[in-house]
């Protein structure tokens, strides 16, 4: 008894069943949708896709760190304090995600949402390196003071730092 070893059985055919019902799926979707037509009415022009007319959750959460980026970068004030949060460590570490997710999704991505968070990270890590820029020059100046906690900086006076938040 403890020599017997359970019996396994092998549907062989599995795989050309899961085939047989993918393509069954893809002509039952391609029966249901309606051939792509321009708004315009000319049949040559393909419309625009819904994944570009709609953001995905995918572009939301690009948003979201880029938002996130900005908010440390001091682009708006902080909704609790009224007050410029100014923290380029905690600004680098959400553009340094931005950067793992390219590299994580690479080939994975529609044109759109690639070229969405190539834009992105170009923008913010221009506005980084600028952001940067200006805050050692203000604490050279005595203007401002490092502060305490995620590497953040007081700020004395507020418009001292550049911005764009109109990126997103």
């Amino acid at each position: 008894m403890a020599d017997e070893q359970p019996k396994i059985i092998v549907d062989s055919d599995w795989k050309a069943q899961a085939q047989a019902e993918k393509e069954r799926l893809a002509a039952k979707e391609a029966a249901a949708k309606p051939p792509a037509a321009s708004p315009g009415g000319s049949p040559g022009t393909p419309q625009a896709t819904a994944e570009e007319a709609e953001p995905t959750l995918f572009e939301e959460l690009l948003r979201m760190l880029a938002t996130q980026a900005l908010l440390y970068m001091g682009a708006f004030p902080d909704p609790s304090t009224g007050q410029a949060v100014l923290s380029p460590e905690m600004a680098k570490l959400h553009i340094d995600m931005l950067g793992e997710l390219e590299a994580k999704t690479k080939g994975n991505l529609s044109e759109h949402e690639s070229k969405t968070l190539t834009s992105y990270l170009y923008e913010l890590r221009m506005q980084y390196v600028e952001v940067s820029r200006e805050i050692a020059r203000l604490i050279k100046e005595g203007k401002i003071r490092p502060g305490s906690g995620q590497g953040g900086v007081s700020v004395a006076g507020s418009g001292a730092i550049p911005q764009n938040p109109t990126m997103l």
